[in-house]
């Protein structure tokens, strides 16, 4: 890979996740490698304005902090092909993540210079919201994107943490949800909240959706997993009150009301992630992060 222009981008808040971003930054400037770093997170999101620009891309961007800001830096590079090189630094749990200990080795940059690393591809999962005006009419307002889920729930916990979703699935009316909110998962945000209301584990490689109720009110809802490609259209039910908040990985995104619609579908584009030689298998991951019989005594 040449590695004219590496961004670096670290988790915001975090002393640890800044110093070895400033670490990292000297060790390629001393490679003769261009160098930009930028700190993000939800207050502070600089990222965001230097990808808009669209000028200057980098060959690949590293990643230091948790998942969340994996999820972050994927939002807004996949759609460029930018490869990403995360390393768990400051962060939590760390699904996405390389151990900290192999972004100070030694031949990091000779291995990644010469190729010895592989790219997987990620499903993004992509969101377009559809607005009725006071006209009753729809109109595309927004598009997002998410690698690990969107999912919907109230936007007033204090009169009622419950909302009513309506689910179609191409087209068809596939059921109608009460209770907290729902989640639609890629396979890599099976492991996140989807996971948390029951959901399953799917292999990153399984080009599918999940469909995941949260605290329904009735016991058949269950959740599913459909194709990839599949189109689903969620629409919240009830009057102008019963408003229901978008989140997108876990981060507040829009507000809908009934009559407003949200379509969710596979993305064009995928993450791309590069998993070094090292790493360990994603089985083994599971087994760590889930702590699963086997692994306590590792």
């Amino acid at each position: 890979m040449d590695l004219n222009l590496v961004w670096i981008i670290y988790k915001s808040k975090s002393e640890t996740a800044a110093k070895e971003a400033l670490v990292c930054s000297k060790r390629l400037i001393s490679l003769g490698i261009k160098v930009e770093t930028y700190e993000t997170g939800v207050e502070s999101n600089y990222l965001e304005t230097r990808v808009k620009s669209n000028k200057d891309l980098p060959n690949l961007a590293i990643v230091l902090g948790g998942d969340g800001t994996v999820l972050g830096a994927a939002r807004y590079l996949a759609i460029y092909q930018v490869p990403i090189l995360s390393f768990n630094v400051g962060g939590n749990l760390g699904f996405l993540t390389h151990d900290k200990k192999l972004l100070n080795s030694n031949d990091l940059w000779e291995i990644i210079r010469e190729d010895h690393f592989t790219i997987e591809c990620r499903m993004m999962l992509q969101a377009s919201l559809k607005i009725q005006s006071n006209e009753n009419e729809l109109k595309k307002e927004s598009v997002f994107w998410a690698l690990n889920d969107f999912y919907f729930r109230s936007y007033r916990d204090e009169i009622s943490p419950t909302c009513s979703l309506e689910l179609k699935i191409d087209g068809e009316e596939v059921d109608q949800y009460r209770g907290d909110g729902l989640i639609v998962s890629s396979p890599t945000g099976s492991t996140a909240y989807a996971m948390a209301t029951g959901g399953p584990i799917l292999h990153p490689d399984i080009q599918a959706i999940i469909v995941s109720a949260i605290c329904p009110m009735s016991l058949s809802s269950r959740p599913i997993v459909i194709p990839g490609g599949s189109r689903l259209t969620i629409t919240p039910l009830g009057d102008n009150s019963r408003r229901v908040k978008l989140w997108q990985d876990g981060v507040s995104t829009a507000l809908i009301k009934p009559g407003d619609q949200c379509l969710i579908q596979k993305a064009r584009h995928n993450a791309q992630m590069v998993i070094l030689q090292q790493s360990p298998s994603y089985y083994s991951t599971l087994a760590k992060k889930l702590y699963w019989a086997g692994s306590f005594s590792k």
